[in-house]
C-alpha cells in the first residue's frame, strides 16, 4: 500500500525526512518516550521507506537516566536547530528539578526560530517555566495538574488525553504519545498509514483530544453506583472549599444518614474520611511539586488553620508537611549530586 502526503507542503518536502528531536529530561518517562519513538519507527517500516527521523539529545550530551533508573546514552547535547524540526521534550517525576536553567535557555532560543515543540507527560511544566504556552491550550499528567494550576494561571489546563495549540503540544503521559504521534502521521500521510501503525503497536483504540486521561470515577474505585460517584466528582472539584456531607447529601437527594451508610457500604469509610484523604493528596502533590509555602498549601486544600493541617496530615501520612517537603528536596539534591 502507498500512502501519498496530505498537502502540497507535505509533498514538496516528500523526499526531505521529517526530523524529531527527543530531548531526555532527568527521571523522563520511558512509557512515553518509548510509545513516541516507536510510533515513528513503525510509521517507518509501514511506509516502506523511511519518512521521519529523529536524534536523542540532553543536556551534557552524554548518558541519562529514565525514571525506571535505565540509562541512555544521548546521541548530542542540546543542538542547534532547522526551524523545521519537532521538538519532543520528555519529562517525568521531579520535573521541576529536571527544569535546568540550560534547558530553558536552549528551548527559548530554538523557539524564536519558530521550531514546533512538544512536552510528553509532564514536560508541559518545562515548556510552560520556558514561556511557551502563555494563552495556549495544554494537558499534563493528572497527578500533575494541581501544582500546574497553582503556578501558570495563564494557560489553559484541560484532562485531555494530548493538545495541539498551533505549534505547541502536550500529552498527559504514558501512552498518550501514541495517540499524538498517530495524530501526526495521519495529517502527514493520512488515516490509513497511522491506523496501520497503530495495529502493528496492538492498539485498538485510538484517542483524540477530546478523550480525557484519567479512568471514570466508577472505574476508578470499583463501584458502579450514580449518586456515589456524583457525590466523589463534588468533592474532586471542590478541594480549596469543601462542602459539607448535608450540602453534598442535599446536592443528590439523599439525607446525610444515607450518604454516610453509602460511604460505608462502598469505600469502607466516612464522606467525612473520604473528602480528608482527597485534601490530603492534593496537599502532598503541591508540597512535592511546588515551592508553595506550607501555609498556601494548607489554604489551597481547604485548611484554615495551619496546626490543623499539620495535624492532619502526620495523622495520614506519619510525616509533618515541612519534613515532607525537606526530605523530597534532600533527595532529588542527593540524585542531582549522584548524576
Amino acid at each position: 500500500m502507498h500512502f501519498e502526503p496530505q498537502n502540497t507542503a507535505h509533498r514538496d518536502q516528500d523526499a526531505k525526512l521529517k526530523k524529531f528531536v527527543f530531548v531526555l529530561l532527568n527521571k523522563f518517562s520511558l512509557l512515553s518516550f518509548a510509545s513516541a519513538i516507536e510510533s515513528l519507527r513503525i510509521a517507518n517500516r509501514m511506509h516502506g521507506r523511511p519518512i521521519y527521523t529523529w536524534s536523542i539529545v540532553g543536556e551534557g550530551g552524554e548518558t541519562i537516566r529514565c525514571s525506571a533508573g535505565t540509562e541512555f546514552q544521548l546521541d548530542s547535547d542540546l543542538p542547534s536547530l532547522s526551524h523545521h524540526d519537532i521538538v519532543m521534550i520528555c519529562g517525568g517525576i521531579d520535573v521541576q528539578y529536571a527544569t535546568t536553567r540550560p534547558i530553558l535557555n536552549w528551548i527559548r532560543r530554538e523557539a524564536r526560530k519558530g521550531v514546533t515543540m512538544a512536552g510528553l507527560c509532564t514536560a508541559a511544566y518545562t515548556l510552560a517555566k520556558a514561556g511557551l504556552l502563555s494563552q495556549k491550550k495544554a494537558t499534563i499528567h493528572w497527578e500533575n495538574q494541581d501544582s500546574f494550576t497553582e503556578e501558570f494561571h495563564d494557560i489553559e489546563l484541560t484532562k485531555s488525553v494530548f493538545i495541539v495549540d498551533g505549534n505547541r503540544m502536550t500529552t498527559a503521559g504514558g501512552t498518550s504519545s501514541i495517540d499524538l504521534m498517530l495524530y501526526l502521521i495521519a495529517d502527514d500521510y493520512g488515516e490509513d498509514l497511522a491506523n496501520a501503525t497503530a495495529d502493528q503497536l496492538i492498539y485498538s483504540s485510538i484517542r483524540t483530544d477530546q478523550d480525557t486521561q484519567r479512568l471514570s470515577v466508577p472505574t476508578r474505585i470499583g463501584v458502579r453506583h450514580p449518586r456515589l460517584s456524583q457525590v466523589i466528582q463534588m468533592m474532586e472539584v471542590n478541594i480549596e472549599e469543601p462542602m459539607s456531607p448535608s450540602i453534598l447529601a442535599r446536592e443528590v437527594g439523599m439525607s446525610t444518614r444515607q450518604l454516610e451508610r453509602l460511604f460505608r457500604r462502598y469505600v469502607n469509610r466516612s464522606p467525612k474520611r473520604y473528602y480528608m484523604e482527597l485534601r490530603l493528596q492534593k496537599a502532598r502533590n503541591l508540597l512535592m511539586q511546588t515551592d508553595m509555602s506550607v501555609i498556601n498549601v494548607a489554604l489551597a486544600c481547604g485548611f484554615t488553620s495551619p496546626s490543623h493541617f499539620s495535624k492532619c496530615y502526620r495523622s495520614h501520612y506519619d510525616t509533618t508537611p515541612y519534613r515532607e517537603r525537606g526530605s523530597h528536596a534532600t533527595r532529588n539534591y542527593s540524585q542531582s549530586q549522584v548524576d
